[in-house]
């Protein structure tokens, strides 16, 4: 029988719970020497649970908290240990925002550590000499698309304010496992051959600077496969070195001198002054002179529940928001008016809520720093009133475009124009990491970490083992302000020096009243909204717990006016339906098979009970923490 919370709205099973923990357990590959697998722990502790995509990582954080750390210190841990178990995804050669709610102040956090653009940046910086943009696969593979990484930087920010442990402690166990090596897991192994076959690993960029990665991965051009012991020396003396020197390390010195002179290659295109144009423009100055943001969250209400998420840059947070609310006035999860979980009116509503609020995100959101973005207009009870009147659940829209904010934006004193209109999808990489740790007082840490798209560039720093991102693809690769009131367009998202990229990320936490009740994340481009969108329907609206809530298919749209992606596990007489009239979403039978990868934790009342839920999208690793085992200080 299954036991369940429900005085919050979001269910806590206990017995579901184990079995679903009990399975990842069974179904995950052998990790660590000796084939000694992971022991996942039990779920309803008190003591700290860390959710991640890699067993290894997840048991590192439980470690941390069974030390008597807290949620910050195996959070930094975790995300230096991935550097290592999921090079492809995440490292210190990119940056990510941790999310971090300390329980005692009642006060939530935003570590951004996103990367920048440099000095030398422009709007045209993706433009050849004929002003036509470089094609996505040549610009993510060259210096032009690397920015100033952030994450050592902000791991440091986050130990030095809200951790317990030191910089160098938060390495030792990343250290341990580059210098002593871990068993290749399937997954590392896929993307090491498609890394190979054509993508950043591929020995067919043309230039030899990407041969480095490829000779560790693949030595000799043959790849590691599962199981295989994987050592990087490389990359543990750098990590050594930064636990002896500290962060600055990084940002000057040997290693500075070396991400510069790396950025500088390019992949090879036939004319020689686009060359010229491809080269990374990052120096020894702007390497110097990051800094990262702490910031204030985006919060907005959905069903009573308070929704807490990733502010600007990321578009991530109010995206999040502004979906859910554009969905609130229909009786979602309500099977007997036809608004059941899967069912064509649900999906429908889902789907013309996400082309709604992509198309105000193509257009309003970026760099706030920069350029004023309307986050509170964007979330207006009317402006949400009069988008959300566009949907009818048994229709489609034939075409949405975005609208304007600014008079409902109680900053903005702006008249309402003509927008420019932006057609183009987003080009994003669908790689990136996400873990959640919470600890005993009740600290939770929710944190998306990344190098963009799987591999970065394929540019890996010589001598240091560590891959560069290629987050400055992010921005708008044509320049799209207009100032031009019968057309306007804010140019939100186009680059310019120091600015950070526009980003998808969206780690979130749930509060029923003053209390977190959930926290989570996931990778995946700009799929990671909608991961998010769908997780925290199924929560509050379908009343899943939290493993269901999680397993369960997802839908995505990522443009105003593009086609749906959906996972297998849907109704195909539904999918069927909506591709019909009168409908007719774009719902290809190709459907995507992996739409992100949530890790997350829910909180029972009181805090007493503390629940985590691995995606198996991925692997997956949760490990969960008795009080009795905390060793105390």
């Amino acid at each position: 029988m299954r036991k369940d919370f429900r005085t919050i709205g979001i269910v806590f099973p206990v017995t579901a719970l184990v079995v679903s923990v009990l399975l990842l357990l069974v179904t995950s590959p052998v990790y660590g020497k000796g084939g000694s697998g992971i022991f996942l722990g039990v779920p309803g502790v008190r003591g700290g649970v860390a959710a991640t995509s890699e067993p290894i990582a997840a048991q590192i954080g439980g470690d941390i908290l069974r030390r008597g750390g807290n949620a910050v210190d195996a959070a930094c841990a975790i995300a230096f240990a991935l550097n290592v178990l999921e090079p492809q995804s995440s490292g210190i050669g990119g940056g990510g925002f941790m999310m971090i709610h300390i329980n005692r102040w009642r006060k939530t956090i935003v570590v951004d550590s996103r990367e920048r653009a440099p000095a030398d940046a422009s709007p045209d910086m993706f433009l050849d000499t004929e002003d036509v943009p470089f094609a996505f696969g040549i610009r993510s593979t060259s210096g032009i698309g690397v920015g100033v990484p952030g994450m050592v930087r902000g791991i440091a920010e986050a130990l030095d304010n809200w951790g317990t442990i030191s910089f160098a402690e938060a390495l030792q166990p990343a250290i341990k496992l580059a210098e002593e090596g871990f068993r290749v897991s399937s997954r590392l192994e896929s993307s090491i051959i498609a890394g190979i076959d054509g993508g950043r690993l591929s020995n067919e960029l043309g230039n030899s600077a990407y041969d480095e990665a490829r000779s560790v991965f693949a030595p000799g051009g043959v790849p590691f496969v599962q199981n295989e012991l994987l050592i990087q020396p490389d990359l543990a003396e750098t990590f050594k070195m930064l636990a002896d020197e500290g962060p600055d390390a990084f940002y000057t010195g040997d290693i500075a001198e070396a991400i510069v002179k790396t950025q500088l290659n390019t992949r090879t295109v036939d004319e020689p002054a686009d060359m010229d144009r491809l080269v990374g423009r990052m120096t020894l100055d702007d390497l110097e002179q990051y800094e990262v943001a702490i910031r204030k969250p985006v919060k907005g209400y959905y069903r009573g529940f308070r929704i807490v998420s990733m502010p600007p840059p990321s578009s991530g947070g109010l995206t999040v928001i502004q979906i859910l609310k554009l969905t609130e006035r229909f009786p979602i999860g309500d099977a007997s008016q036809g608004f059941g979980f899967g069912s064509t009116r649900t999906l429908n509503v889902m789907m013309e809520a996400m082309r709604l609020a992509f198309a105000d995100r193509a257009v309003w959101m970026g760099d706030d720093d920069f350029v004023d973005v309307p986050s509170a207009g964007l979330l207006d009870d009317d402006y949400i009133a009069m988008r959300s009147a566009l949907i009818d659940p048994d229709s489609r829209q034939v075409e949405v475009f975005a609208d304007d904010p600014r008079p409902f934006d109680v900053a903005s004193a702006n008249p309402k124009v003509k927008l420019a209109l932006k057609k183009l999808a987003d080009e994003e990489g669908l790689n990136t990491t996400h873990f959640t740790v919470v600890d005993r007082h009740g600290n939770i840490v929710t944190y998306t970490n990344t190098i963009e798209s799987a591999w970065g560039t394929g540019l890996m720093v010589p001598g240091y083992g560590f891959l560069l991102n290629n987050e400055l693809t992010d921005f708008n690769r044509v320049p799209a302000a207009d100032p031009d009131p019968d057309n306007f367009n804010p140019g939100a998202n186009d680059a310019a020096p120091f600015k950070r990229p526009r980003s998808s990320m969206s780690p979130t936490f749930v509060f029923r009243g003053r209390k977190p009740v959930a926290a989570y994340g996931s990778p995946g481009g700009s799929t990671i909204i909608n991961s998010v969108v769908n997780v925290t329907m199924n929560l509050i609206d379908h009343k899943r717990n939290v493993q269901e809530a999680v397993d369960a298919p997802r839908i995505s749209q990522t443009s105003a006016n593009g086609s749906p992606a959906w996972e297998a596990g849907f109704d195909q007489a539904v999918i069927d339906e909506l591709k019909e009239s009168p409908f007719g979403h774009n719902l290809s039978d190709l459907r995507l098979n992996i739409i992100g990868s949530v890790q997350a934790v829910v909180i029972g009342p009181l805090g007493r009970f503390q629940f985590g839920a691995a995606d198996r999208r991925r692997i997956g690793g949760i490990v969960s923490v008795r009080r009795c085992e905390i060793r105390r200080h």
